[in-house]
């Protein structure tokens, strides 16, 4: 396995950093103070290609791989610093596009799919519920047939996006007397149908400027033809695939900000001045950025691994669980770091890296917690 880059990867990668230094860095500071959610800032973010990635080229994606992708966001994350319009668009994505994109009918592709690479339509994902989030097969929020079309009845919640979305993937159950693995559908629900309503906005640690909401569905009806995949395997085959393509992909964007924030402490040891001479010039320091810099490493390699063997099609389930573990936890740590290398200025918000310790701490919880992920490897482990 060689995880070095190409010419072409690296001049990919040079390319996202220096889009994302014009348009998306500026700023971000305010759009944080005030968890304001920029539509300029998306239209830029789409109009230079990224909205689309991996939607496949026949309509109108770039057609890139799980690598290629997380490699756009870790440099989206670097050089941007504005974590949640990476967690934005990695949701609209991972678990937007690509569920239309594998599981999806040709005509449900050909409605969504182009509209979403354009990024003139943004995508989400609606399966945990305020009483059910790892546990998945809790879930109440349910379809019955009615004739030929589905009624939905429920609440979701932590939906990102779901303020956004024109769609939302909403995953219900179906009959109630099957087990987990039959009795969840996944739907396709355009948000302007009677019934569909964000309840709440949720206000967040970090990844201010990414809206979270809670959405509720009173009667809402949605055709026959808006089921995604086939009925009543809605968790094992579009879920186990959305969450696959976050664990692998999306865990990037907390790479390129242990990046940053490692590079920025590199600088401000070479400037900042305690009793007469640089503060890198002390032992403390030095372990700190030893240890982020042995953290960052460990991470991107965990993370490029499990999304190389995704692409390869060989098992990755171990990877990527692994890489979703470790980069939650690791990121978090360097963030600390950061934040006690800096002193007082790293209480602030002048210097970013406040913000990287509030936006770091979602990636040990989203899309399935440290500890599931270590329930998992430990299944995997015990066969």
């Amino acid at each position: 396995m060689d995880l070095r880059l190409s010419e072409e990867q690296e001049a990919f990668v040079a390319s996202v950093r220096a889009f994302a230094h014009e348009h998306v860095e500026p700023g971000v500071l305010e759009r944080d103070r005030e968890g304001r959610w920029d539509p300029d800032v998306w239209a830029e973010v789409a109009r230079f290609g990224l909205a689309g990635l991996p939607v496949p080229e026949a309509y109108g994606g770039s057609g890139a791989d799980v690598l290629t992708t997380g490699l756009a966001l870790e440099a989206l994350a670097y050089a941007g610093r504005d974590a949640g319009l990476n967690l934005s668009l990695g949701a609209h994505l991972t678990i937007g596009c690509m569920p239309i994109a594998l599981h999806g009918t040709e005509e449900q592709k050909q409605h969504w799919l182009p509209r979403m690479a354009r990024g003139e339509s943004i995508g989400a994902f609606a399966i945990t519920e305020p009483e059910a989030g790892a546990d998945t097969a809790s879930m109440k929020t349910s379809a019955r047939r009615e004739g030929d079309v589905y009624v939905l009845n429920g609440t979701k919640t932590f939906i990102t996006n779901g303020g956004l979305a024109d769609v939302v993937t909403v995953v219900a159950r179906t009959d109630p007397d099957a087990p987990a693995g039959q009795a969840f559908t996944a739907f396709l629900v355009e948000t302007d149908r009677p019934g569909f309503k964000v309840s709440k906005e949720l206000r967040k640690l970090g990844n201010r400027t990414s809206p979270t909401v809670e959405l509720s569905f009173t009667d809402v009806e949605v055709p026959e033809s808006a089921v995604l995949g086939q009925p009543g395997t809605a968790l094992w085959a579009v879920g186990f695939e959305c969450f696959d393509w976050e664990r692998c992909c999306m865990i990037a964007s907390a790479v390129g900000g242990m990046h940053r924030d490692l590079d920025e402490c590199v600088r401000y040891a070479k400037e900042r001045e305690a009793f007469g001479k640089p503060i890198g010039h002390y032992g403390a320091i030095q372990h700190k950025l030893a240890q982020m810099r042995i953290r960052l490493e460990n991470a991107r390699f965990l993370q490029r691994q499990a999304a190389w063997l995704k692409d390869r099609g060989e098992e990755h389930q171990l990877e990527a669980s692994m890489a979703k573990a470790y980069v939650g936890e690791a990121a978090v740590e360097s963030a600390l770091d950061a934040v006690q290398l800096h002193g007082g200025w790293g209480y602030v918000d002048e210097f970013h890296v406040e913000r990287s310790l509030r936006d770091a701490k979602l990636a040990s919880i989203g899309g399935g917690t440290t500890e599931i992920q270590e329930l998992l490897i430990s299944r995997m482990l015990l066969g």
